[in-house]
């Protein structure tokens, strides 16, 4: 049987990577963006489109490409970051949450009337409210793990249900009053706003949660193969109610911040993230089926889609067609990440062309 060569031509060094080592010559060595992982690469590249958008923008007016209209972007895009962590650790599980959109709104409402306008009541009213939404998600994480409700089925319900408990809680009025403490985050400085500080901690340290930490490899395990994990003793009930936890917490806490941000609230606060929190996950590497994916990619779709949309609202667009934009992204980065699709890419002559 013949043995996959393991050295390259020149010097016989394994290849770094682990993997089988190119013995055809003349060929250059990869540059370093090539020889990054492939979820950072995609990262980078949204990044870098994002960017390039908001610089194309110009011509749409003068108040357009500014350093001040990019704060604002990434102001907004803090809202659609949170609700995209949540989903994408119920997403690297191979499920689905679609109660996201109420639990948003239900962690705004309990703000607005539990915080209202009093600072001190922050202490201990956002531990609350995640508490309450956490609780909820776990919910939706037992009916999946333990009774067996198929992720899809199990968060609509529970996004259904919560609608009608916020309904009949504020009588289809909220009351309460903004909050001052709240407000403060998105209060720009010449240095920026406080939120975009926060929004770089959050993400390093949602990425440490995923990559550094033991919680976030059993994850990563249980998407990749859930019989594996569980033959191999990984706790599963616990890490999926546990994950479906986290999303309903993320979810509560963008209802926070937004009430902060709009100081205000209504009973359609979270229904317009729903489907871009999808979107930004997916287009940010991250597979649907589960396994594979960083925050830092989900984040990047997140400003990606925020960059769009506020484009598209600049140009008069109305919402349904910027419905059908975010549909045509995920169906695009769907296809783009198949697996198939990339071997395809690979045979159809796009590689070097000094290869023999």
């Amino acid at each position: 049987m013949t043995e996959t060569p393991l050295t390259n031509g020149s010097n016989g060094a394994n290849d770094t990577s682990g993997r089988p080592a190119d013995t055809r010559g003349g060929e250059a060595a990869p540059g370093w963006f090539s020889r990054l992982d492939r979820d950072v690469r995609t990262a980078i590249a949204l990044f870098a489109i994002s960017f390039a958008l908001i610089a194309a923008s110009r011509v749409l007016g003068p108040n357009f490409g500014s350093l001040a209209q990019m704060k604002a972007i990434l102001v907004i895009s803090s809202f659609l970051m949170v609700v995209a962590f949540g989903q994408q650790m119920v997403i690297l599980l191979g499920g689905l949450d679609l109660s996201v959109a109420s639990m948003m709104t239900l962690g705004g409402v309990l703000a607005f009337k539990w915080i209202g306008g009093a600072d001190s009541a922050v202490v201990w009213g956002v531990p609350a409210i995640l508490a309450v939404t956490g609780a909820l998600g776990a919910c939706s994480g037992i009916g999946v793990s333990l009774v067996k409700i198929p992720p899809f089925i199990m968060t609509l319900a529970m996004g259904v249900i919560l609608y009608g408990v916020t309904l009949g809680f504020t009588q289809g009025t909220p009351a309460g009053q903004p909050s001052a403490a709240l407000s403060s985050l998105f209060v720009s400085t010449p240095l920026g706003a406080p939120i975009l500080y926060l929004m770089v901690l959050g993400t390093a340290a949602g990425c440490f949660l995923q990559m550094r930490t033991s919680f976030g490899r059993k994850v990563y395990a249980l998407g990749t193969n859930p019989t594996a994990a569980h033959v191999a003793g990984l706790p599963v009930h616990r890490l999926t109610i546990a994950t479906y936890a986290i999303s309903g917490a993320s979810a509560g806490l963008a209802g926070i911040l937004m009430l902060g941000y709009v100081r205000g609230v209504t009973l359609t606060l979270g229904q317009s993230y729903l489907l871009p929190s999808v979107a930004a996950v997916v287009i940010g590497g991250t597979s649907i089926v589960g396994g594979r994916g960083i925050y830092l990619g989900a984040a990047a779709g997140a400003i990606l889609l925020t960059t769009l949309s506020t484009i598209v609202s600049s140009l008069g667009i109305a919402e349904g067609w910027r419905t059908i934009i975010y549909g045509a992204v995920i169906f695009v980065a769907l296809v783009l990440l198949r697996d198939d699709f990339a071997l395809l890419i690979k045979r159809s002559g796009f590689r070097s062309r000094t290869q023999p």
